[in-house]
């Protein structure tokens, strides 16, 4: 069916009866589609999903030929060949052409990494075939399908809603409109709009490009978005660019005043301009970006946006929900303590009735699970759901309409203040009930409260409290204690009773200084913020306060991260430096956060903080490494230039040292790295001084064996000039073995396999040409092996140098 053809059909739908509908797309509201129907109408329609414009590889790669550097590049290699250096012109398009290469496959693997964890964060739905409910990703879905749509759910394609009840749909990221609308039986609800209430089955009418907006909502960024990180390694190389630059303008007009040619002149002032700039700065930062998420992913933790991955690395307080973080989300119930003169067996039997098997919730689950042990299970399949409202954090009970022979009465299951309220208790019973409700907290239970409606009015009695018990995880105290010991705090967050917090917090080890919300709430704004950095966790916890305890811990000065999971968590988790939706959350909750996690318990974020360190780490020893590359060459070339009128190394040797160097620094990703034990921030003051004193350093040993060479050996310009360029290229790969460390560098961690194998070959390679005489003039063996055993040794004095400067940092 072609797209204009669908449209029609679709208004069609849109306006007929939910009937008319059914029988339109041949399906069932209590079957569905049969799954050979459903696969062909796959085949026919295509997948539920907005097909991505792809750039074509070969215009991809020749966009690396476009730009600021390849500019410069290409500028060198134009005046080569317009003075007729062929040797020159021909390396210089090898350094354009690995650039290129270069550019081009790590953009590649970092693509691959993004797609791998769309795939992993696809959105699911409910859907019913050959009469059986199931969950498959939302890109399986066909017209026809009958889905089950439930608070938090991202709506996964246009449905015609049917049956009973109402949704209240959130559709601002498709309208614009910020005010919530409700939609029955016979409306559309439109791919890509969020249920904030409600319950409801559907009928898909359009998938993927034929849905009324075209698009869904995309759960997974590229990396697109710039973080603090980013931002100062982007001004970084800005600093660096216009200091190569200004260096370079000064030695043009000082080649051009002393008589020699300007084509010359500019000619090597692109290419020293090529191995001074960062050329390899982005890839290095989204391949590492790119394979830190990749780590995470296998440990179930998938990353949203890349560049939370960074964000993750400071934070230093942790907000985390209690029910299946800490605890185990695996509820039991104890006996139950009736009132008004029902029996524990009638307790559980309206609380089953107030439930619902088929929605999966912990709460119902335990409760149906304990009709057996009551021997209610048959007296329960005798009554008949007709009407079910669902669990919502705002009315914070269930409630459902059964009969019986005829007769039909209310039943309600909830939060037992909510419940009491329902039933206008007098103060009484109110009193006892509160009683009961403490002692249970006391002990770690919490209570839900069961009522029904009784006589011809409908009014509520209340029938009796659950206990119900949710153990702490295995994992959770180790665990906590792990993230302590990384330098975080943690802070419980639960809607429970105080006393079951507290109860819980002594268990896991983590403080006995539990707030209540209503607490906070009530302080002045600097009194708040303060209680709220003061305390172990906050009990009776509501979505909607998530987000001021986030906000006053930030405007205390922490790095905050946040577990979610509902639809009224995603606030909280934009909010804070780090979101981070725990398993099993909601559609809408997955969407806001940065990082989901794909199994339950605290061991996970425990990696995601470790690994988002090592990442930061590895960005930072390059940043060290970059910075003191450029005062290094670019100093030395043009202080050489200024001051003793002496070109160093040849226009052809400033081309092989920028592609010798930028290939080992791509293996940087895989590095290893020592763990930190205190959150990691960009510190730009002592990442400067240690950068520059170490290029300074670089340029003085630089100066020495162009001396020696001079003086002492006697070498003639040609094989000055090759010495030099093998002494760069060494003293640079020991430069990184250097940067790389904060202690001496034969201290651990060991460099990784392959930047040690890439490093050894680049060197070996340079040796080579350097020692044979590859396009520059040869020097041998002896002199070669003079070059490295006098980078080994400036490598130790380097390390001396960096100790120096970095108790020189600790200390001032």
């Amino acid at each position: 069916m072609d797209e204009e053809g669908s449209a029609i059909d679709i208004e069609k739908l849109r306006e007929a009866s939910v009937e008319q509908v059914l029988e339109l797309l041949g399906t069932s509201a209590e079957v569905g589609l049969s799954e050979d129907e459903a696969a062909r109408r796959l085949r026919e329609y295509g997948p539920n999903i907005i097909p991505e414009k792809k750039v074509n590889p070969i215009l991809k790669f020749l966009s690396y030929f476009w730009g600021p550097i390849p500019w410069m590049i290409e500028a060198a290699a134009i005046l080569s060949f317009i003075i007729q250096h062929w040797a020159d012109f021909w390396i210089i398009i090898a350094l354009l052409l690995v650039n290129a290469i270069v550019g081009f496959w790590e953009e590649h693997k970092a693509e691959n990494v993004i797609e791998y964890l769309k795939q992993r964060m696809a959105v699911r739905a409910r859907v019913l075939r050959d009469g059986i409910w199931k969950v498959v990703q939302a890109r399986e879905l066909v017209p026809g399908d009958i889905i089950r749509l439930r608070i938090g759910d991202i709506v996964p394609a246009d449905v015609k809603l049917i049956g009973d009840g109402e949704l209240t749909l959130d559709e601002s990221a498709l309208t614009g409109e910020s005010l919530p609308v409700d939609k029955g039986a016979g409306d559309i609800a439109y791919s890509g709009s969020i249920v904030k209430r409600g319950e409801m089955n559907a009928i898909v009418v359009a998938t993927g490009l034929r849905t009324y907006f075209g698009k869904t909502v995309k759960l997974v960024e590229k990396a697109k978005v710039i973080s603090s990180l980013q931002r100062m390694v982007v001004k970084v190389g800005n600093y660096l660019v216009v200091l190569a630059l200004a260096l370079i303008g000064v030695v043009i007009v000082f080649v051009i005043l002393n008589g020699e040619g300007v084509l010359t002149a500019i000619r090597y002032a692109l290419v020293l301009a090529v191995a001074s700039v960062p050329a390899a700065l982005p890839a290095v930062l989204s391949i590492t970006m790119a394979v830190g998420a990749l780590h995470l992913a296998r440990k179930q933790a998938i990353v949203t946006k890349l560049v939370s991955i960074e964000e993750l690395a400071g934070v230093d307080i942790l907000c985390v929900d209690k029910t299946g973080t800490l605890t185990k989300n695996k509820l039991t119930i104890a006996d139950p303590i009736p009132f008004n003169g029902y029996s524990r067996e009638e307790v559980v039997l309206y609380a089953a009735l107030a439930s619902r098997e088929e929605d999966k919730d912990p709460i119902d689950l335990a409760i149906l699970g304990a009709l057996d042990k009551y021997g209610l299970r048959d007296e329960c399949a005798s009554f008949r759901q007709l009407d079910f409202s669902p669990f919502d954090p705002v009315r914070k009970r269930t409630e459902a309409l059964v009969e019986r022979d005829g007769s039909s009465f209310r039943v309600a299951k909830g939060a037992p203040q909510v419940i009491l309220h329902l039933c206008r208790v007098d103060r009484e019973l109110w009193d006892r009930a509160m009683a009961v409700i403490d002692d249970l907290a006391e002990d770690g239970f919490r209570a839900l409260g069961v009522a029904r409606t009784i006589g011809s009015d409908g009014q509520w009695d209340f029938v009796g409290i659950i206990p119900l018990f949710d153990p702490p995880r295995e994992d959770a105290k180790e665990a906590i204690e792990k993230l302590r010991a990384l330098g975080l705090k943690i802070k419980m967050l639960t809607g429970d009773h105080t006393a079951i917090a507290r109860r819980i917090a002594e268990m896991l080890g983590l403080g006995t200084k539990i707030v209540p919300v209503s607490e906070l709430v009530r302080k002045k704004q600097e009194r708040l913020d303060e209680l709220a950095e003061e305390a172990d966790g906050f009990s009776e916890v509501f979505p909607e306060h998530k987000y001021a305890i986030v906000k006053a811990l930030q405007r205390r000065g922490y790095a905050v991260a946040t577990t979610g999971d509902g639809v009224n968590d995603a606030p909280s988790l934009k909010q804070a430096e780090c979101g981070i939706a725990v398993a099993g959350a909601t559609d809408a909750a997955r969407a806001a956060a940065d990082i989901v996690l794909l199994q339950p318990g605290l061991s996970v974020i425990t990696d995601a903080v470790q690994e988002a360190r090592k990442i930061f780490q590895r960005m930072e020893n390059y940043v060290i490494y970059r910075i003191t590359e450029t005062i290094r060459v670019l100093f030395f070339i043009c202080l050489s230039i200024l001051i003793l009128n002496f070109y160093p190394i040849t226009a052809i040797m400033v081309v092989l040292l920028a592609i010798l160097n930028d290939i080992p620094i791509l293996t940087i990703s895989n590095d290893k790295v020592l763990e930190q034990v205190r959150p990691t921030r960009w510190k730009v003051r002592k990442i400067l001084v240690l950068a520059t004193v170490l290029g300074l350093t670089g340029v003085i040993s630089s100066f020495v064996l162009l001396l020696l060479a001079d003086k002492v050996l006697g070498l003639d310009l040609a094989a000055i000039q090759t010495l030099v360029f093998l002494k760069l290229v060494v003293a640079g790969h020991s430069t990184l073995f250097v940067a790389r460390t904060k202690g001496p560098l034969w201290g651990r961690p060991r460099p990784s396999l392959p930047l040690f194998v890439a490093v050894i070959l680049t060197d070996l390679a340079a040796t080579f040409i350097a020692a044979y005489g590859f396009i520059i003039t040869p020097i041998g063996w002896v002199l070669t092996g003079l070059v490295w055993a006098y980078c080994l040794a400036w490598m130790l004095v380097n390390d001396c140098v960096k100790l120096l400067a970095l108790r020189f940092i600790r200390t001032s």
